[in-house]
């Protein structure tokens, strides 16, 4: 009897270990996998919606219109945008590449400029936001002043027909020549009424303006292409443009996408306080706030 009531005691208690065990292990799966009514102890799927994030991606070209987008890359990271910063060679792909939906926005351009593209391509590009006024610039390595320029000189200016408008309005409004009445930025050559001092006008491939310089009298063209050869608007340029032209490099998007979420926080990110002061600190010979 002893034996037989000595067998029965172990044999409650192993049952009570065992019970115990089975306890703890399913409070230890509850606490792994959490309370579906209640959600605790699950807060991977709720991490996971606060962090995801959109990609946007935008074609740009050269300095400082990348620095810009660098520079913004946080503040939109903050505000769940992802920016992508797609840098091509040309004038050209930029545009291609938003109209084919390759990427999400440009930065690079001038209004008139994508409008042209707009016409030639029948596209539906738009401008969403200035940004700043790339000033034009007129330029010579063998004179000082404009009244130094001798009669027959030679003038290059860019063979399209928006810069090349651009460079003989800016003539124009100088004095050094006369348009025919009313043609402003969509002059061509032909349209010169008064050229006193008999300039011979030389229209070349915007990429070859720099290049010109050593063989012509003078060339106009942006900082894009005066800046690498240490050559700014204020301190070097015979002539400049005024900011009150139609020539703001602008943010650029499509008709179907510029008025989406991700679009407008970029347009107000890359016009914001700090943009401007980050113009005015490091480019405020070649690029003025346009905003």
């Amino acid at each position: 009897m002893i034996k037989t009531g000595k067998w029965m005691m172990t044999l409650v208690l192993l049952i009570l270990v065992l019970s115990a065990c089975g306890n703890n292990g399913n409070a230890s799966n509850a606490s792994n996998t959490g309370n579906a009514e209640t959600g605790v102890g699950a807060p991977a799927a709720a991490e996971s919606e606060t962090t995801e994030m959109t990609t946007l991606k935008v074609a740009s070209l050269i300095q400082p219109m990348t620095d810009i987008l660098e520079l913004i890359k946080p503040q939109l990271k903050e505000e769940g945008i992802n920016l992508e910063i797609v840098v091509l060679s040309d004038n050209i792909q930029p545009n291609d590449a938003l109209a084919n939906k390759e990427v999400d926005a440009n930065f690079f351009q001038h209004v008139p400029w994508m409008e042209e593209y707009n016409k030639n391509k029948n596209a539906n590009l738009v401008p969403v936001q200035p940004v700043y006024h790339a000033v034009y610039g007129a330029y010579s390595k063998r004179y000082k002043s404009m009244e130094e320029l001798p009669d027959g000189a030679t003038i290059v200016i860019a063979n399209d027909a928006t810069n090349g408008g651009r460079s003989l309005d800016m003539l124009d409004k100088a004095g050094v020549i006369k348009l025919k009445e009313g043609v402003g930025i969509h002059a061509t050559v032909g349209d010169i009424v008064e050229n006193s001092h008999n300039y011979k006008f030389e229209e070349v491939d915007l990429l070859m303006l720099a290049r010109m310089l050593d063989d012509a009298d003078l060339v106009l063209m942006t900082p894009a292409y005066a800046s690498p050869l240490g050559l700014t608007p204020k301190k070097d340029a015979l002539l400049t443009e005024t900011v009150e032209s139609a020539f703001a490099i602008t943010l650029v998007a499509r008709q179907d996408n510029q008025d989406s979420e991700p679009i407008q926080k970029l347009a107000k990110a890359i016009s914001s306080p700090e943009v401007k002061k980050f113009l005015e600190d490091n480019y405020n010979e070649i690029a003025l706030p346009a905003f």
